[in-house]
């Protein structure tokens, strides 16, 4: 019994090594194409929040993982959200329309904020 177990340890070592190998060669045989950044922000203000756990830090969490966004900050107090994206990638009314997307469109809603003079 205890050669067994041996053996299938030693066959699962085995296994997970070169399945590690592979997929690392795969990354390096084909390199990802590298666009140049075009950095941008934008602030922006939402209704429809009601608290900070449940849905400030939800919208910045998403906002955080969609793709060209670099860096999300949602603050409930204010009901505001500044995004650091990447313009290549993604635009600012994309963006918003992400955030009114979330929760099936019926809770948020963004708006752009102006800078004032």
């Amino acid at each position: 019994m205890k050669f067994s177990k041996v053996v299938l340890v030693l066959a699962l070592s085995i296994f997970s090594l070169s399945s590690c190998k592979q997929a690392a060669k795969k990354e390096v045989e084909a390199p990802k194409k590298v666009l140049a950044q075009n950095p941008q922000s934008v602030s922006l203000s939402i209704s429809g929040m009601t608290c900070e756990i449940g849905c400030a830090k939800l919208i910045q969490s998403k906002l955080s993982k969609k793709e060209g966004v670099k860096m999300a900050k949602v603050i409930f107090k204010d009901s505001t959200a500044t995004v650091a994206f990447d313009a290549n990638t993604i635009s600012k009314k994309e963006i918003i329309g992400f955030i009114d997307g979330i929760a099936d469109g019926e809770l948020y809603k963004a708006t752009e904020l102006t800078a004032e003079k």
